[in-house]
């Protein structure tokens, strides 16, 4: 019964496949969807993190270096949901049984909780920034609300509809508009010479953790992707669109917060950006500008974190309704936006990273080397079926994912203060205090892929056999 109910609503509405012919979104699309994804103001604070710890030139390496492993890494999710044109849950449900994969659902949903209160907040701080600004009033719960309302909306029109109308018609040139016009004004700004040529005066971030902060982003868009490629008509077009178009935006919005933080004086953190924003233009009309074309674009960032945070709880709970899931998880973000502040915002990017490197290193073993991209769609649905395993959980699969999670930590822990004290009892210092230049995200999905392709190797193959 509750499969007919399912396949009774519209695509965007459940966890099942979309039908071939829903499935719409071109590579331009796809460009275009996470080209506006990866242009928000918290990638300008994430990018602007890495100085003055490390001059431009040393960031802006870790920048491009990052943005292309952490951005095939999404691509490589993106393959696997327009092929099967299923959710990122459910793809997981192969790897990790069933029931295993609302491990993976109820983590996704803790980040995705998270993400839609940092978003939320970012947009009603600089809101009212502009309001005190321009109209001398402060009413930051008023732009809460408002931006609640309006993400919310978003969520429930869903990808298609906001991808090719609400971005492609008008999100995605207002905030691509604003970044040119930021850049240009960084550019020709009085500080540029210096900024270019900064040195970088040690400490925190090491070229290692750089890398593994500009990793981090693009990553924490990997248990979210394939909600969107599903939607795509071709798995190259989903891999080319998700690629350059992330890859583009990433490199170009960390360099720019970079850039704000070394030419304008911008402190790394929301209102130093918004406020170097304003100091860039001059103090003016135009950096008032600027600052709202900003807030318009980050709305379609909130926008996809409660839209996969309701499509996450589906793969849970497929009966709920879709519509009343968005509303659950907007009004939950919000509650957490009223009182949230940014002050483990590093600590919550290196905890994303060494959950989610792992389990893309699992997936991307059993789906590509193991499976060869074979799954039978019909078989994700079917309790005590062949991805049922032991109880709906396939335990082999945890190995992997457990050894790259500990492997990430190992080498550079999440920079919380109890368990940098945990980790130093186990391991002693970290691998990054002696290697500065290594990154704990390429050695945690290398280690989660290669176990990955032995451990599994042997029930998946059987597996495969029979689908054959």
């Amino acid at each position: 019964m509750s499969t007919i109910v399912e396949e009774r609503r519209s695509a965007g509405e459940s966890i099942h496949p979309v039908p071939v012919e829903e499935r719409r979104l071109s590579a331009l699309d796809m460009a275009v969807l996470w080209g506006d994804l990866g242009i928000g103001l918290l990638v300008l604070v994430t990018g602007g993190l890495l100085v003055p710890g490390l001059g431009f030139a040393t960031a802006f390496a870790a920048i491009v270096v990052g943005s292309v492993i952490g951005v095939t890494m999404l691509s490589v999710g993106a393959v696997a949901g327009a092929q099967h044109g299923v959710p990122t849950m459910v793809l997981l449900r192969p790897v990790l049984g069933i029931r295993g994969s609302w491990l993976a659902s109820s983590l996704n949903l803790i980040q995705l909780v998270g993400w839609t209160a940092v978003e939320l907040w970012a947009m009603s701080f600089v809101a009212d920034l502009v309001s005190t600004r321009v109209f001398g009033f402060s009413a930051r719960l008023l732009w809460l609300g408002v931006a609640a309302v309006l993400c919310g909306a978003l969520a429930l029109w869903g990808p298609v509809g906001v991808t090719r109308v609400w971005m492609e018609k008008f999100g995605a040139w207002v905030i691509g508009g604003i970044s040119v016009m930021v850049t240009i004004a960084v550019l020709t700004s009085d500080g540029i010479g210096t900024a270019l040529s900064a040195e970088g005066i040690g400490g925190f971030p090491t070229f290692g953790s750089a890398l593994d902060l500009v990793i981090a982003i693009p990553v924490s868009w990997f248990p979210l992707v394939a909600d969107y490629s599903r939607f795509g008509s071709r798995p190259r077009g989903a891999f080319l669109g998700t690629f350059w178009g992330y890859l583009v935006a990433n490199i170009w919005l960390y360099a720019l917060g970079a850039l704000l933080v070394l030419g304008a004086g911008a402190a790394p953190d929301p209102a130093g950006i918004a406020l170097g924003i304003l100091t860039i233009g001059g103090g003016s009309v135009v950096g008032v500008l600027f600052l709202v074309g900003l807030l318009a674009g980050e709305t379609d960032e909130a926008f996809a974190n409660i839209y996969s945070g309701a499509v996450t709880i589906q793969n849970v709970f497929p009966r709920v309704s879709q519509k009343v899931l968005v509303v659950g998880v907007t009004a939950i973000g919000t509650a957490l936006a009223a009182v949230l502040t940014m002050e483990l915002y590093e600590s919550f990017l290196f905890l994303i990273g060494s959950i989610f490197v792992p389990l893309l290193g699992v997936l991307a073993a059993d789906h590509f080397v193991v499976r060869k991209g074979h799954i039978d769609t019909s078989d994700l649905y079917q309790p005590r079926g062949r991805y049922w395993f032991r109880g709906g959980v396939r335990l082999a699969a945890l190995i992997p994912w457990a050894a790259g999670f500990v492997v990430y930590h190992w080498i550079n822990p999440s920079p919380l203060a109890w368990w940098l004290e945990l980790n130093a009892a186990v391991f002693g210092d970290p691998v990054v205090t002696r290697l500065p230049w290594l990154s704990a995200s390429v050695p945690s999905f290398v280690t989660a892929f290669l176990l990955g392709v032995v451990v599994l190797r042997d029930v998946s193959s059987r597996s495969h056999r029979s689908e054959r």
